[in-house]
């Protein structure tokens, strides 16, 4: 099934393989200094079955001079120029066997970054809390390789083997195997779209491996017209779901990838390797909005658009992309709820059209979220949503994240009003290191606050450690009451999401939402069930009025709205309400 890297054959046989079309030889170098010549194979492959046991170190050695790791190296037992390692993925001893996954419309996602936890073993020690406060996947943010000691994780250039920062491959199947037993699905973050600047060697021996006439913001593209390049990532992501037992994948900025057809070829590979009963989920970030993908084999995408409204409705906020939603962002977000995306083949800020329609799609096909890893660490100074927000508007746009029929998604340290900055960080030297200070800096020129460039020079220095350590959360928020007061909300709301929407959630269809006022919307979905689901939200400055509530209809949740203003249908500023109707 794998054809890229090494893999074990039986007890004793290793096979070396590697995809290096425009180099003359190559061959393997073990860490004893032995080097195993390997012989050359049609379409630009180079291969060789070695006696060798699990856990031999070795290299590739690229026309008699080069050594470099292999490129679908499992381990790196140090750095990623270094020495690669046989990993013998059979040998963990599972203790849930018969996990098979949760169904999609029970997700609730923790989206957290293994690094600031620790590694794997101190997020295990985090699970517990995960399930007490509701939450039913843990999603870790990518854990490809990358050099040093510390990266916010989209600069990996290994992205086979989990960082040996963060702990060994045994320590990341305990994680996984510890969150099945307490019920809990994992995910990953995978990044598809570029390898990061510092340890990538495949230009230098396989340079069709990129395309040169197509850029990204990351340099030339990835060439997925290559049949090799296909399989690299596609054993990629089966490696994780099979080897490693993830139960989903996040695929990071997809329309960077730029082709739809690998995407949907993957999604078919992925849903052929893992059969019924055992469940496993596919998510997108794709900027393009494409809809279409959804009905190819993937479960849902990240609702930028859902966020964005919700954004310049808390905040005001309206440069950068901001701009897009900063005109009638209260229509946006009725849109939003109604048909998924907000951008459906509208033109964005620079004229050209962006999506397609998504209001065919069920609410579960977009994950909600109002904080997550690039929203915060794409600030200049890493704030959290709570430092920019009103603390009653963002409490009642928290129940619409929570109890509507989308996926939500919470960012690390959310649930108890966590104030620590997430910051970009890297842990690069020397002139990778300044290139990459002053180029996070001019990233904000465009920004009326940052135009001083002496202003631009206090923003945090992505390869400063003490960039990272402020990043970290705080574990222990027990003893601080503001944080048990969001801890309480947050579990209330899971624990209504799961006891009164349920299995309802599955399949749920908008019935329609309207605008109220400025910032008001009301939203309705009919609930698999046949119930239906309404919550009005108000996070405007003056009350709004709402259609009075059914006569049959459960007042499931409110927030800044007592009960002679719940019959009236009155939304006073910064609240919301969440009411249940039974089914006709």
């Amino acid at each position: 099934m794998y054809r890229h890297g090494a893999r074990r054959l039986d007890g004793t046989q290793t096979r070396f393989a590697l995809w290096a079309p425009t180099c003359h030889s190559v061959a393997v170098e073990l860490q004893d200094g032995s080097r195993h010549p390997l012989a050359a194979q049609e379409d630009g492959w180079y291969a060789l079955d070695l006696a060798c046991p699990a856990e031999t170190r070795y290299r590739f050695v690229i026309d008699d001079h080069l050594r470099v790791p292999d490129p679908a190296s499992r381990r790196q037992v140090a750095d990623v120029h270094g020495f690669s390692q046989v990993v013998d993925h059979a040998a963990y001893a599972w203790q849930h066997t018969d996990w098979n996954g949760r169904p999609w419309h029970e997700t609730v996602v923790y989206e957290l970054h293994v690094g600031l936890f620790g590694g794997f073993q101190q997020v295990e020690a985090h699970l517990p809390h995960l399930v007490e406060l509701g939450v039913t996947a843990l999603q870790l943010m990518p854990i490809g390789a990358f050099p040093g000691e510390r990266n916010w994780g989209y600069d990996g250039v290994l992205p086979f083997a989990p960082a040996s920062a963060y702990g060994t491959p045994e320590q990341l199947k305990h994680l996984i195997d510890c969150a099945h037993g307490h019920g809990l699905m994992v995910f990953l973050d995978v990044v598809y779209n570029h390898f990061g600047p510092d340890g990538n060697y495949l230009g230098v021996y396989a340079n069709c491996f990129f395309r040169e006439d197509r850029m990204t913001p990351w340099g030339a593209a990835i060439d997925f017209r290559e049949q090799a390049v296909q399989e690299f990532f596609c054993e990629n992501a089966l490696m994780w779901l099979l080897d490693y037992r993830f139960d989903g994948l996040r695929l990071d900025a997809v329309h960077a990838i730029g082709d739809d057809a690998f995407l949907a070829q993957l999604a078919a590979r992925v849903r052929q390797a893992v059969p019924a009963p055992r469940q496993v989920h596919l998510v997108l970030e794709n900027e393009h909005n494409n809809a279409t993908l959804l009905t190819q084999g993937f479960d849902a995408q990240w609702n930028d658009d859902g966020h964005n409204s919700l954004h310049v409705l808390l905040t005001g906020e309206h440069e950068g992309y901001y701009a897009d939603y900063a005109s009638e962002p209260t229509h946006k977000l009725a849109t939003c709820l109604e048909q998924g995306f907000v951008y459906q083949g509208q033109l964005t800020r620079h004229g050209q059209p962006r999506g397609e329609p998504s209001g065919h799609l069920p609410a579960s096909a977009f994950v909600l979220f109002l904080q997550n890893h690039d929203q915060v660490g794409n600030r200049a100074f890493g704030e959290r949503l709570i430092a920019i927000a009103d603390t009653d508007a963002l409490k009642a746009a928290t129940a619409l994240l929570l109890l509507s029929p989308m996926v939500p998604l919470l960012f690390m340290g959310e649930e108890w009003g966590s104030t620590q900055p997430f910051l970009f960080f890297t842990d690069y030297h020397d002139d990778l290191a300044s290139a990459v200070r002053e180029g996070r800096r001019s990233e904000f020129a465009e920004f009326s606050r940052f135009s001083d460039p002496e202003i631009r020079q206090r923003i945090p220095d992505p390869n400063a450690l003490d960039t990272f350590t402020r990043s970290q959360p705080d574990l222990a928020p027990a003893s601080r009451f503001r944080q048990q007061e969001w801890l309480a909300l947050y579990r209330e709301l899971l624990h209504l999401r799961h006891s009164r929407l349920g299995a309802g959630l599955d399949q749920a269809r908008s019935l329609g939402a309207e605008v109220l006022g400025q910032g008001a919307v009301s939203a309705r979905w009919r609930l698999g069930d046949g119930r239906t689901l309404r919550i009005d939200l108000n996070l405007g400055l003056v009350t709004a009025q709402a259609p009075a509530p059914a006569a049959n209809a459960e007042r499931l949740h409110a927030h800044r709205v007592n009960l002679d203003e719940f019959h009236q249908g009155l939304l006073p500023p910064r609240s919301a309400q969440v009411t249940l109707e039974p089914a006709a």
